[in-house]
């Protein structure tokens, strides 16, 4: 894991570029905090920071390797989950590698099969390979858009990057909002739009994207697509190969040479994660380490969303798999703290809490461990959301995950949001990627608007949490991984009927049957709950408290956006959640409070 950034200019690139790039790559540095490396020719200029998981002697980078006479030089940030298989079919192929990195299993993938080696990488990943002999840069990205990829140009020079503060940080770009990226801002953040780098002239390769930049420009094309497929397989066969897909995905990603652990909140997911992993762990004598994450002072409250909490399923979980397990318990003042940091690791304003109180997590579980497993992802996959069976949820001709397309919008002038322009662009948006949803005349209606609710959930709303999971762990020098977002598993389980996936009308009844081996019943039979809020009455107050402090002060940016009476018309109206599961009132303050943060912090300039 790492960070990468580079230049490329053919015959151009000078002493100030290389300033330029040794800025970029320090702004980087919390990604990879092992070591750094840069490598420089007339054409291209490439900086890697590193965060050592496999073969941490010999995984220098950029790594160079010469193949027929050709050199390659690549930077990398990723994990490759079939570097066995791919090793084998490179020996074959006359290739001789000396590391146990993926990273030279990727560079010599390219080498050997070009622009196609992408299709046979299962993991995730982002990388630039600097081709010398073509003079050409071949860049991608997997399929999910775990690992970030942002590019921009200027002054006729490609420049990339993992994070959009190397760009605007350094002066290179300044952080210009059209009143289309406002719009999506107000309307749907902490979602970003596939391919967008949230200012003016930044791109960002989208998910299952690869490219090649040469003197000619940039050439991007898809590698690979969700396709729509029937399946008549019987039930009993679509059990077994589920849990045979999933087990596989979870095996594959045990492999590192750091201390690795789980993630366990004792919710279905994250306990069949930690329960397949144990169960590896155990045949070859070892035991797994898990963490839980609560919350001081929280008065939980049950609903919808949030049906039960995580503390006594979670020991409940660690005891049946024989884990060693750690409950971190954080403070609201650490909480509300982290709302900064939070900010600055995704570079706008994000998920508030949910984000600050994962960032301040992965700190605790980064002082003994550098990887951790997730089950972020099997919502996606398996039709966890209320939006894929509550019918009032797909209806409305707007994100579904949006609950309430007013609750934002209403809080800022009317110059700002130019009345339903706005809206109907978003709504727009949305019809655009319901229409391409591609289906079968034999589905059945329920197959048919699950699969609208998966392909907008996996396009949209995961790639949020996804980005939010990338942040706020490698802030810390940790690496997530994240069995449940494997493309094969995605690819099958699309094409089940959803009347097998929804079995009795219980969310994720598949899961639940072929995962049930590993599960205590309390567990298999928990109703989702998502990764935890604090439920204590005080965040609310803190986090309105430094929102009015930012509103006041002399030269805030966002009191000069909002109505006036906004505030007190949220504080006087009934609280709901307004995005996805958890944020309602107390985070739309705290994303307020972002807001303000990040217009002033990123000096950034609204265009008319």
């Amino acid at each position: 894991m790492s960070s990468i950034c580079g230049i490329f200019a053919p015959r151009c690139v000078t002493g100030e570029d290389l300033i330029l790039l040794e800025r970029m790559g320090k702004l980087l540095a919390h990604r990879g905090p092992d070591g750094d490396g840069s490598f420089t020719d007339e054409h291209c200029a490439l900086h890697h920071n590193r965060l050592a998981i496999m073969d941490p002697p010999r995984g220098q980078q950029p790594m160079t390797v010469v193949f027929r006479r050709a050199a390659y030089t690549i930077v990398y940030n990723g994990e490759i989950y079939n570097t066995a298989e791919l090793r084998a079919e490179l020996a074959k192929a006359g290739v001789c590698l000396r590391t146990k990195c993926d990273t030279e299993v990727v560079v010599y993938a390219y080498a050997v099969w070009g622009s196609a080696c992408v299709e046979r990488l299962n993991g995730f990943f982002s990388f630039c390979i600097y081709d010398s002999a073509r003079e050409c840069l071949f860049c991608a990205r997997d399929r999910f858009g775990v690992k970030p990829f942002f590019y921009t140009l200027q002054n006729g020079k490609f420049y990339f990057a993992s994070e959009v503060k190397a760009f605007v940080k350094t002066g290179l770009c300044p952080a210009r909002l059209n009143q289309r990226l406002l719009w999506e801002l107000l309307y749907l953040a902490p979602i970003r739009l596939p391919g967008s780098g949230i200012f003016e002239d930044i791109f960002e390769l989208k998910p299952a994207q690869a490219m090649t930049v040469d003197r000619d420009g940039i050439h991007p094309f898809t590698y690979w697509t969700l396709e729509t497929l029937p399946n008549h397989q019987s039930r009993d066969s679509i059990v077994a190969q589920t849990a045979e897909l999933l087990g596989d995905a979870i095996r594959l990603q045990l492999e590192a040479d750091v201390p690795l652990c789980a993630m366990l909140s004792g919710g279905l997911d994250s306990s069949i994660v930690s329960a397949v992993a144990a169960e590896h762990y155990a045949g070859q004598g070892k035991t797994l380490a898990t963490y839980s994450l609560e919350f001081e002072g929280s008065e939980y409250i049950p609903s919808l969303f949030q049906p039960s909490k995580d503390e006594d399923f979670a020991a409940l979980m660690a005891g049946h798999i024989g884990a060693v397990h750690t409950v971190c318990t954080a403070d609201t003042a650490s909480v509300a703290a982290c709302l900064i940091d939070a900010m600055q690791q995704r570079d706008f304003p994000g998920q508030a809490d949910i984000d600050s109180s994962l960032y301040w997590f992965c700190r605790r579980i980064s002082e003994r461990h550098k990887v951790a497993l997730s089950g972020e992802g099997a919502d996606e996959v398996f039709g966890g959301y209320p939006w894929y069976y509550r019918p009032e949820m797909l209806s409305r001709d707007f994100f579904p995950f949006i609950h309430d397309p007013t609750a934002r919008i209403s809080l800022f002038r009317a110059e700002v949001v130019r009345g339903a322009e706005g809206y109907d662009y978003v709504r727009g948006l949305y019809q655009k990627a319901v229409a391409g949803v591609a289906l079968l005349e034999q589905d059945s209606e329920a197959t048919k608007t699950a699969r609208v609710a998966t392909k907008l959930t996996a396009d949209y709303f995961m790639s949020s949490l996804l980005e939010r999971k990338d942040r706020m762990s490698m802030a810390c020098g940790l690496e997530v991984r994240l069995p449940f977002a494997d493309h094969r598993l995605l690819s099958y389980v699309y094409n089940i009927p959803w009347e097998v996936k929804f079995e009795g009308q219980v969310e994720k009844a598949l899961l639940r049957t072929a995962m049930a081996p590993y599960l205590p019943e309390p567990v298999r039979q928990r109703k989702k709950s998502p990764f935890p809020k604090t439920h204590n009455p005080s965040y609310e107050t803190l986090a309105y408290r430094l929102l009015q402090q930012r509103l006041t002060a002399k030269h805030s940016p966002l009191a000069a956006l909002l109505e006036p009476h906004a505030l007190r018309s949220l504080s006087e109206g009934t609280d709901h959640t307004w995005f996805g599961q958890l944020m309602a009132r107390a985070q739309l303050y705290a994303w307020l409070y972002q807001l303000d943060l990040w217009l002033s912090e990123y000096e950034v300039t609204l265009v008319p």
